[in-house]
This record gives structure tokens, C-alpha cells and sequence, in this order.
């Protein structure tokens, strides 16, 4: 996929969050309830996510997990573009210094 391709893709992502929804059985009933789980300077932590915005929640980390993976054909693209530029300034140099000679 080309690097523009994906980064107009990037533009129009919508809100995102970072973390993982998680249900917790609670003891006291049948029901369960949903943290959202971040890391902080590796340490894990949860915050509660009333049952009314879990849908939301979800939608978020789902959106972050396709930013990561357009993120990291961005970085493909980018890395493959400055490798074949090197290529190509070291072969010009070379084709240069072998019509020097």
C-alpha cells in the first residue's frame, strides 16, 4: 500500500484510546462490570467504564489498534523509500566515479 494511501487512511480515523476492555465478575451479583486497562510507565492501569459507553469504548480501542497497523505500514513505506534512496545516491556515485576514470 502506498504511503499517501495510508496516510489519508490515518486522517480520517475517528476517536481512539489506548488499553484493553475488560470484564469483572462482580461478587455481589449476576453482572459484570468493564474496566478500560492502560500502561503507565509499565504499570497497569484500570478505570471503570459505566455499561452505557462500553460500545463507545470498544469502538475506540478497536480504531487504536487499526492506527497502530496503518502506523506501522506508514513506517514500511517511509523505510523503504530512505533505503532506496541511499541505494540510489551510492549507485549514482559510483556510476560517476567509474566515468571519471
Amino acid at each position: 500500500m502506498r504511503r499517501e494511501a495510508v496516510l489519508r487512511q490515518i486522517a480520517g480515523i475517528g476517536p481512539f484510546i489506548e488499553g484493553t476492555l475488560v470484564k469483572v465478575p462482580r461478587k455481589d451479583c449476576r453482572h459484570v462490570a468493564h474496566r478500560l486497562t492502560y500502561k503507565v510507565d509499565r504499570k497497569t492501569h484500570a478505570v471503570y467504564v459505566p455499561l452505557e459507553r462500553v460500545k463507545d469504548v470498544e469502538t475506540w480501542t478497536k480504531t487504536y489498534k487499526r492506527l497502530k497497523g496503518l502506523i506501522r505500514a506508514v513506517t514500511k513505506a517511509s523505510l523503504g523509500e530512505l533505503r532506496n534512496h541511499v541505494r540510489s545516491r551510492k549507485a549514482s556515485r559510483g556510476a560517476g566515479k567509474a566515468s571519471g576514470r
